[in-house]
């Protein structure tokens, strides 16, 4: 029901675009989140958007790089991510959240997709 989509390598200050498609039962009204876990390292919030009103959150580690979208048209929440660094290197993956939630706390996901690996080289 989530599909995580666009890793891959880039180099030091590239850009990359990830998808999620979302589908089955996972409604519109539903929060999108992605999420990355880098080797040996807990895994982290990155950035949401709720699908319902469009209000977005970011990690600060990111802010000002990347920017979430949604096409609810198409069902799909982009996670554009410039002025890529080293430590970006990890999966991401995307979640749904059904109702409250908070990026800092990927218990308040409900629903997970596979990962994506975005490996970026210095």
């Amino acid at each position: 029901q989530l599909q995580a989509s666009g890793g891959g390598l880039v180099q030091a200050g590239g850009s990359l675009r990830l998808s999620c498609v979302v589908s089955g039962f996972i409604a519109g009204d539903y929060a999108i989140g992605w999420f990355r876990q880098a080797p040996g390292k807990e895994r982290e919030g990155v950035s949401c958007i709720s699908r319902r009103d469009g209000y977005t959150d970011y990690a600060e580690s990111v802010s000002g790089r990347f920017t979430i979208s949604s096409d609810n048209a198409k069902n799909t929440v982009y996670l554009q991510m410039n002025s890529l660094k080293p430590e970006d290197t990890a999966v991401y993956y995307c979640a749904a959240a059904r109702g409250l939630w908070m990026l800092s706390s990927a218990l308040s996901f409900d629903y997970w997709g596979r990962g994506t690996l975005v490996t970026v080289s210095s």
